[in-house]
Parts: structure tokens; sequence; C-alpha cells
């Protein structure tokens, strides 16, 4: 699934690290979470979709590690860096093993197709894990 993104070779040599370093904190905060727990769930406030994502994860007893970025009020350019990285264009963000599933719509199909439970074998129970929800630093 090659999508298209601007070479290297057409970015002036001069600009390259501005746009490697653009927000690469908040990406690396990611990054980390990914690392560490099973399923990751980053969000931001007054967005709904968020909440319907965390709500299937809870009701199917799956537990998950939330980052929340802001609201619509702001920071969107340090979110911006994320939608840039993974490529997804809206919020939330939902990553199971490390990989991106989508947003809510996508994991809700997971979870009613079943298909969560191929990606999570019993190591995804909240017995097994404890739920931890992080506020990222961006959030105000």
């Amino acid at each position: 699934m090659p999508r298209k993104v601007l070479d290297e070779s057409r970015v002036h040599p001069a600009v390259r690290e501005k746009i490697a370093n653009h927000h690469a904190d908040i990406v690396a905060e990611v990054e980390e979470a990914l690392k560490s727990h099973p399923v990751v769930v980053v969000g931001m406030k007054q967005n709904p979709n968020p909440k319907r994502a965390r709500r299937a994860l809870d009701k199917e007893g799956i537990a998950y590690h939330y980052l929340e970025y802001g609201s619509y009020f702001g920071p969107w350019r340090r979110r911006n860096a994320l939608k840039m990285w993974s490529g997804w264009s809206t919020f939330p963000m939902v990553f199971v093993k490390g990989r991106l599933v989508g947003g809510a719509n996508e994991i809700i199909d997971l979870i009613e197709s079943g298909e969560i439970k191929t990606l999570l074998p019993t190591a995804s129970s909240r017995q097994a894990l404890d739920q931890s929800i992080t506020t990222g630093s961006a959030a105000s």
C-alpha cells in the first residue's frame, strides 16, 4: 500500500531537517507508547470518536493506553504531525500491537467481526493488563 510522499530528492537540503524534526516529540511519544502497550488509542478532547473507540474497547474488556492531544481549539499543528506520520487523517488513531488499524469505525468493525481476538490472543483481557490513561503533554 505505497502512498505518495514527496521524494526526499525533491526537497531542498536546507529544509530537510526542519521537515524531519517537525513536532518529532509528539511522534516519539506515540512510538514509545506503541512499544509498551498492545493497544494504543490516540485522540483529542471534544471529538466524540475517540470516546466511541474507547467505549467499544471497554465493553469488550480490552485494555488500552490512551493519549490525548488538545482539542478543536488547539494545538492542531502538533496533531497534524501525527497525521503526516501515520497517514491517517482523523482521530482517533487506534493501534493494535504497533499496527495502525484505523479509527473508531474500524476498531468497532474488528470487534464485531471477532478479528480483534486473532490480533490480541488472550493477552488483551483486562485481567492481564491494567488500562492506563495518559494525557499527552500537548493536552490543554
